[in-house]
């Protein structure tokens, strides 16, 4: 309409995009000053717009981080008779996860279910909140990363109240210690294992490790490495292992660089993820060190971090990304309809070998 408000008329624009997918679940919308840019408006308008998808549904908005797609809408529209599966993530957009989400939100739309989204930007008191809104909005089941999993978490008595509800809960990637809760997850433990033993295979006996400390992830990971090592009667030393957490990630590439600057290193490292392997290869180039010729690389999660370098391509070991997030949706979805136990379901690593590793084993010989 000719005198309809300009607000509205972006709204709706924004609006027709989530619904033809051009703006995908789960991913953030452009910047309010890219969105000013676009439709040649104030940041009033665009704010005006951005309010009214959030009312009605199109969007959420997450403290700290941006605005994200949401299909709350379609809880909206069909009416208190649609089930609503609630999904707490650690993160949104970034890395692997619109892929796990995009998986739950394939499965759940089979059966009409719609999606609850939001995140935690792995905060214990962003977890909080996403769990008394979750509780709050009633949602038929619960599918959550764990924040912090390697922590205690204050937030236990939370998933406590869920159970004693019977509100169908499973857990995504990894659990907390203190709760029996089923989880849906890669065999961590035996990927660390897995990546270790590849390094071991081509000679290599100095293998040093990047891990997470403050998720479950990270601790099995880190299990699999010592096995590994163990298993082939191989030593290690505390300087090879460099731990991080989640507020010192920002800080990793320098730790990194003092790491690879001391006069023993490792001949290869086993990496927490593909984000943090090409952080090490980056802090190496620096250093004039290269990758495979001066230090291996195996990673986790065959992401597209795995191929993003010009000349290095990561040796990976697989998550299963959309595949994990389907398994969640059926395994809620299931309980939702029949009122059945949800089973832990473990999906077990494979490594995807590209040229991030050599083999050393003829070096090793000739010393």
């Amino acid at each position: 309409m000719q005198n309809e408000p300009k607000y509205i008329a972006i709204k709706n624009e924004i609006q027709k995009k989530i619904i033809s997918e051009d703006y995908v679940l789960g991913t953030k919308i452009p910047s309010e000053a890219e969105l000013r840019l676009q439709f040649n408006v104030s940041r009033h308008t665009i704010r005006q717009a951005i309010s009214e998808c959030v009312n009605d549904g199109y969007l959420v908005k997450q403290q700290g981080s941006g605005t994200y797609v949401s299909d709350q809408y379609k809880t909206k529209q069909i009416g208190s008779g649609n089930k609503t599966i609630g999904v707490i993530t650690t993160y949104l957009s970034d890395y692997i996860f619109p892929s796990i989400i995009r998986g739950i939100e394939e499965e759940l739309s089979k059966h009409d279910y719609s999606l609850m989204l939001s995140s935690t930007r792995n905060n214990v008191e962003n977890e909080k909140r996403s769990l008394e809104s979750m509780i709050e909005q009633n949602v038929d089941g619960l599918i959550v990363e764990p924040t912090k999993s390697n922590l205690m978490n204050p937030n236990l008595n939370y998933y406590l109240s869920l159970a004693e509800s019977k509100t169908p809960l499973v857990m995504l990637n990894a659990s907390y210690e203190e709760l029996d809760l089923p989880v849906v997850a890669l065999n961590d433990e035996e990927s660390g294992k897995m990546a270790t033993e590849h390094l071991i295979n081509k000679g290599h006996t100095n293998i040093g490790i990047i891990t997470k400390s403050d998720d479950l992830q990270g601790k099995n990971r880190l299990k699999g490495y010592l096995k590994g090592l163990y298993d082939a009667k191989l030593t290690f030393s505390n300087d090879f292992i460099l731990r991080y957490d989640t507020e010192a990630k920002p800080d990793l590439p320098s730790l990194i660089h003092i790491m690879l600057e001391n006069k023993e290193i490792p001949s290869a490292f086993v990496c927490y993820n593909d984000e943090v392997a090409v952080m090490l290869i980056k802090e190496m180039d620096k250093l004039n060190l290269r990758c495979p010729d001066d230090i291996s690389v195996v990673s986790h999660d065959d992401s597209h971090y795995s191929t993003v370098h010009p000349e290095v391509k990561l040796t990976s070991i697989k998550h299963p990304k959309e595949e994990l997030g389907r398994q969640a949706a059926r395994s809620i979805v299931e309980a939702v309809e029949s009122g059945t136990a949800i089973k832990s379901h473990i999906f077990e690593p494979d490594l995807i070998i590209r040229n991030s590793t050599k083999d050393v084993s003829s070096d090793t010989v000739a010393q």
